[in-house]
């Protein structure tokens, strides 16, 4: 029986000593994410695009020398399922967590993380993200306070327009775009000649489509998850209405020309992100993307990629893995792609966490995305 005791306490310090080591060769890193549900074309494009950069890194020595260690967790589209999640992760002491990228379950999920003051970086647009003063919760997509006021510029500078029609998905994301949206049409005296809600997941836009086609509006403004874009666009192609288009990222996203074909054509807007961005860099990234998974990336894909990199090159900044110096270095921080080469151009987050960064304007024509013009950042930012 001593014998056995020995044996067995010495297996125990083994086990011990195993994690332990273990620990110290890897940083855990985890990804709750979108991945079934309404969010899982958003989903699988950031989880994809996170994988291919954990790949890269540890093949070229990780973070410090330590390998990214991850997993990827799914919120099936649903908030008090990605809370579950979080906690989930939670418990077993993350450096930092990415995703997710649907608004409503940020909302829920990062009070979680503030409370263990862990960094995460979703993403998530609503504005209200990053105006509660979460000091640990950090953007790769233009929260809506930034990216509106760009199209409601384009739709009265260039487009000239007087009256709009509103089409938008009744969630957290939407309530926020619409909200933004309609303060900037009032800045600019532009009247607002519908205002169309709709639901998550929805299937049939026949009716939606016959409102706007009574609104008579100078353009419509779409603002809906991709699935949801996509099976508007094929619907209004169907009743010939002849508004207009224009949106924000999704509704020019690779997926949403993918699923409408054709009905994409002429669709109008300004985008954060694309794979078709007149950048090297993402057009570089777009190919390894396309080489490994055999689809191209939409702007999600390359949230995800960059994410990842935010951690490598924030934590080597720092010189160690620590969670409080890692939030307190995000704010104000610039990062050019001259000496963070993964963020595939130059990015500057505020206090809030959020972010700012060039983006484009852009048409669907003949299936693809084209770009037409480049806006500058926002604000110019001093490079670390």
């Amino acid at each position: 029986m001593r014998q056995f005791r020995y044996l067995g306490g010495v297996a125990v310090v083994a086990s011990l000593w195993t994690g332990l080591a273990h620990a110290q060769t890897t940083v855990y890193i985890p990804d709750v994410v979108e991945l079934s549900g309404p969010g899982a074309v958003s989903g699988t494009n950031w989880r994809d695009g996170v994988v291919l950069a954990i790949d890269e890194i540890n093949a070229s020595g990780g973070i410090l020398g330590r390998k990214i260690e991850s997993e990827h967790l799914d919120t099936q589209s649903n908030p008090g399922i990605s809370r579950a999640q979080v906690q989930k992760v939670l418990d077993k002491e993350p450096y930092v967590v990415l995703g997710p990228i649907y608004s409503g379950s940020v909302k829920v999920n990062m009070a979680l993380t503030q409370a263990a003051e862990v960094p995460q970086i979703v993403g998530a647009e609503a504005a209200d993200i990053t105006t509660q003063g979460n000091p640990w919760v950090f953007r790769t997509a233009f929260g809506q306070q930034f990216s509106m006021p760009k199209i409601a510029n384009y739709l009265h500078d260039k487009l000239k327009v007087k009256t709009v029609a509103l089409v938008w998905v009744n969630n957290d994301f939407g309530k926020g775009g619409r909200d933004n949206f309609l303060k900037e049409m009032k800045a600019r005296s532009i009247d607002i000649a519908a205002d169309i809600s709709t639901e998550q997941g929805q299937v049939d836009f026949g009716s939606d489509i016959i409102k706007l086609k009574s609104a008579k509006a100078d353009a419509v403004f779409v603002y809906t998850n991709e699935e949801e874009s996509a099976r508007f666009l094929i619907e209004a192609r169907r009743q010939s209405l002849s508004t207009p288009l224009f949106g924000e990222t999704t509704l020019l996203s690779q997926k949403v020309v993918e699923l409408a074909g054709p009905a994409a054509n002429g669709v109008r807007g300004h985008v954060g992100l694309s794979a078709d961005a007149p950048v090297p860099a993402i057009q570089e990234f777009a190919k390894k993307f396309n080489a490994r998974y055999k689809y191209w990336p939409d702007h999600n894909g390359i949230k995800g990629y960059t994410a990842v990199y935010l951690v490598k090159y924030v934590t080597e900044k720092l010189g160690k893995f620590d969670r409080k110096a890692f939030g307190a270095a995000m704010k104000g921080l610039t990062l050019t792609p001259d000496k963070a080469p993964g963020m595939l151009m130059e990015a500057s987050w505020d206090q809030n966490g959020d972010i700012d960064r060039a983006s484009f304007l852009a048409e669907i024509v003949d299936g693809k995305q084209k770009i037409v013009e480049t806006l500058p950042k926002l604000k110019p930012g001093k490079p670390e």
